[in-house]
Parts: C-alpha cells; structure tokens; sequence
C-alpha cells in the first residue's frame, strides 16, 4: 500500500517534468483526505478545474481516503523531528496512524520536508527520484 501525497497525485495531474512511476497507480492508494481539497485548490486557482475536472475526479476516485479522525489530529498537534507545514503535519500524522496500525505502506512523495520527517520518524518512503 503507497500512501501518496497531493505533490504526486498533482505531478501526475497536471504532466510536470517529475512524474510518478506507472506501477504506481496500479497498486493500492491511500492519503488523507485533504488530498481532495488540496488538488481542487491547486486546479481553481490556476483555473483549470474546467479542463482537468475529471481527471481529478478518476485520481481520487483511485485513492482510498482517511478522514481526520481524532487519533490523527492528536499526532499532528504533536512535534516533529523536523520542521513541517500544517498540512504536511496532517498528512504525516496519517501516514503514521495508517503505519503504526501494522499497515504495510510506503511515503510516496516530492516534497522534501515531508520525506525528512518522515525517514526522521523511522517511516517508510519510496525513492520517487528514480522517476
């Protein structure tokens, strides 16, 4: 299971130079469900909600999302090895929730805060450099 960050699903989204590798859609996903919010910000505020609507749709159709459940929250109020955005914070407590339940997942990700913390955290990241 790859837990995949909004700074894929956008990469993949919108075909930036870095792209995600194929496989990885083919296996299964999980993120926060800011995910959502944060793809249809981005697509609004460069207004391509029109043209990339329904692409939207299909990646987070994909995706298996996880509400903000109290233990979630919790972890994000608390510190991190290494300074973190708010947002990533949520992410990153959901990585961890997901992880320290026994899941078998992966961090797949292009910002380089969120993977620090999460390696920093003993957390699982996929080399996303290769691709």
């Amino acid at each position: 299971m790859t837990y995949i960050d909004t700074s894929v699903a956008l990469a993949h989204l919108l075909a930036e130079d870095r792209c995600p590798p194929t496989d990885l859609w083919e296996g299964r996903l999980v993120a926060s469900r800011l995910i959502e919010y944060e793809i249809w910000t981005r697509l609004h505020a460069y207004k391509l909600g029109e043209s990339h609507g329904e692409a939207a749709h299909g990646i987070i159709e994909r995706i298996a999302l996880v509400e903000l459940a109290p233990p979630v929250v919790e972890r994000a109020l608390d510190e991190f090895p290494c300074p973190v955005r708010t947002l990533d914070a949520l992410h990153l407590a959901t990585f961890y929730f997901l992880w320290h339940q026994g899941q078998p997942i992966k961090l797949a990700s292009y910002d380089h805060r969120m993977v620090d913390a999460a390696r920093a955290m003993g957390m699982p990241v996929l080399d996303m450099q290769a691709s």
